[in-house]
């Protein structure tokens, strides 16, 4: 229970940090910045790999601020890495901002802006929309049931697994963490099928109950993966009336097991990094392997756990030696199947350290080394046990023709202190720190799948830098701010012209919630660049009738600076904001 307790806590704070989307946008369809002579028909836009649509996937505003009515959300000429909406014709001159949402392959949602013009640009560009930025109760709920799912499907298929391959004599300890399994899983999967409408708009947990959006949900690839889930769940629970091992299992239903576990792998391996970017057949593949050998020695070593702990008849050495062979073959296919996607999701040696995908599969590979050093000292103690079987059924005198077969060897009850005694205890505590080093290693391993690769970020990477329509060079933020009402919020559009080190100069204008111009009694803007201890550096922008701008700013070196916005929103009331914003030379 300590244990469990001590999971949880991780999953929730785990649960807490930002989302890490796995589509990145390639390019656009006007350019983001460009200037066209004449209206476009269509707006599309270009992913590192293939993405879901939302029904508000495309959001247009025109240079009046108004929002342009657009035709429904399509992928382009079958391009599942593509999104496409139709623009009404007509268009006036001016800038437009475009704001987009969609679902990456691997079921995690992204978002963001950017402006074209027609004919010329605006003298103030369109705001962009507030991001659909992630709800922090959704995204909690649902990070903490996709972690659950995971320890539930390595608890059910380890534990299944132990019981009919190591056949323990005394399978009552294995009803216990088979039933836990089941039920865990068919909670966790029916909770992130009620939240993903929610997650995928970034909405409270109270939209769940749209049915709509409930619908659509249904209907992408993470949702048909997870009702294909809970059938197979369902399909499941049927081998779970009989008892977990037979002294000879049926070979039909050892196929019959293994179908079904290969099944539930696929719905993970359908639906996450290795449904979209390069060689996905083979990754499919590679993924649905290396769940099921995660599940089996982890999910084993908590079977294993258990049956020392509490099996009524204690098992003889061949379990423990039978677990021990399952567990290296577990091991050699996570090497291989590890060492494949490792190099599909850096795609170089650098991003080892240089990015956060790489940075946190290196404290798995390290965690993994200790759990590795773990699992090999319980090899030691299993071969010590095994030994004295050995002996004895070799040294066994022939039974007369005719005379009862003998049992097999089996762990006879040592005095409280001989060596099996001894080394039995020290099995148990180097069973119990696998499986305290396993929890650590599906957690980091969860956190692994919720972080962008650093492929996709290098590819994305190469697309051009964002550009403010008709100022080329030059930088543009939308910051969200509290306008003082409940769960209303403004935004505040600055532009700055160059954006580089050196002088600036940096325009800003106020929204309020309903997306109109506003007039606030003053706005501050400064800068501050901690890394070398400069500022902060008052903008001194000043009212301009309907606008704040200064050309003095002045950013003598480069580095991410903070920006801090303080908005007076009424004559006794101010609210401040802040945004980090990278200068270059």
């Amino acid at each position: 229970m300590a244990l469990l307790g001590a999971v949880l806590v991780l999953l929730l704070f785990g649960g807490a940090g930002p989302a890490s989307a796995h589509a990145a946008l390639r390019g656009s369809d006007p350019e983001d910045g460009s200037v066209v002579k004449s209206a476009p028909r269509h707006l599309t836009l270009t992913f590192t790999e293939s993405v879901g649509l939302l029904d508000d996937s495309f959001r247009v505003y025109g240079p009046d601020n108004r929002r342009v009515h657009l035709g429904e959300p399509r992928h382009a000429d079958g391009g599942s890495d593509t999104a496409r909406t139709e623009l009404p014709g007509g268009l006036a001159d001016g800038t437009y901002t475009v704001a987009w949402r969609v679902v990456s392959a691997d079921s995690h949602p992204v978002s963001g802006a950017f402006t074209f013009s027609v004919g010329k640009p605006s003298p103030t560009p369109p705001a962009a929309p507030a991001d659909h930025a992630e709800h922090p109760v959704t995204k909690s709920l649902y990070d903490t049931g996709r972690y659950l799912a995971y320890i539930a499907a390595a608890l059910l298929i380890g534990t299944a697994a132990f019981a009919a391959l190591c056949r323990p004599p005394d399978p009552a300890p294995l009803r216990l963490p088979l039933l836990t399994g089941w039920w865990t899983l068919l909670t966790a999967t029916a909770g992130l099928l009620v939240l993903r409408a929610p997650y995928e708009k970034g909405a409270s947990p109270a939209t769940a109950l749209d049915l709509p959006a409930f619908a659509d949900a249904l209907t992408g690839r993470p949702g048909l993966a997870l009702l294909t889930r809970l059938a197979l769940l369902l399909l499941a629970a049927a081998a779970l009336l009989v008892p977990p091992v037979r002294r000879a299992a049926p070979r039909v239903h050892l196929a019959a097991g293994a179908a079904l576990a290969l099944a539930l792998a696929l719905t993970w391996a359908a639906a996450e990094h290795a449904s979209a970017g390069i060689q996905v057949p083979v990754a499919m593949a590679s993924s649905v392997l290396h769940l099921l050998a995660t599940a089996c020695w982890l999910g084993g070593l908590t079977a294993l756990l258990l049956t020392l702990y509490r099996a009524g008849t204690p098992p003889p050495a061949a379990t423990v030696a039978r677990f021990s062979r399952l567990a290296f073959a577990s091991v050699t296919v996570l090497v291989v199947t590890g060492v494949y996607q490792s190099w599909r999701g850096l795609g170089s040696w650098s991003a080892l350290t240089e990015t956060s995908y790489g940075r946190t599969l290196t404290v798995k590979l390290a965690v993994t080394v200790f759990l590795l050093a773990a699992a090999a000292l319980s090899r030691r103690w299993t071969a010590l046990l095994a030994r004295p079987a050995t002996a004895v059924a070799e040294a066994r005198v022939p039974e007369p023709v005719g005379a009862p077969a003998a049992p097999p060897p089996r762990w006879a009850a040592p005095p409280p202190d001989g060596p099996d005694a001894l080394r039995r205890r020290a099995l148990r505590r180097s069973v119990l720190a696998e499986v305290v080093v396993a929890v650590v290693v599906l957690l980091v391993t969860t956190v692994l799948t919720g972080t962008l690769p650093a492929r996709a970020e290098a590819e994305a990477a190469g697309a051009p830098d964002p550009q403010v329509a008709g100022l080329p060079g030059a930088s543009a933020f939308t910051v969200p701010y509290d306008v003082g009402t409940p769960g209303d919020r403004g935004t505040v559009q600055i532009t700055m012209d160059p954006g580089r080190v050196g002088e600036n100069g940096l325009q800003a204008v106020v929204f309020g919630a309903d997306g109109g111009l506003i007039f606030v009694p003053e706005l501050r803007i400064s800068f501050t660049l901690e890394a070398k201890d400069i500022g902060p550096i008052d903008a001194k922008a000043t009212d301009r009738g309907g606008y704040w701008a200064t050309n003095d700013l002045n950013l003598p070196l480069e580095g991410s600076w903070t920006m801090r916005l303080t908005i007076r929103v009424s004559e006794v009331d101010q609210v401040s904001e802040v945004r980090q914003v990278r200068i270059t030379r």
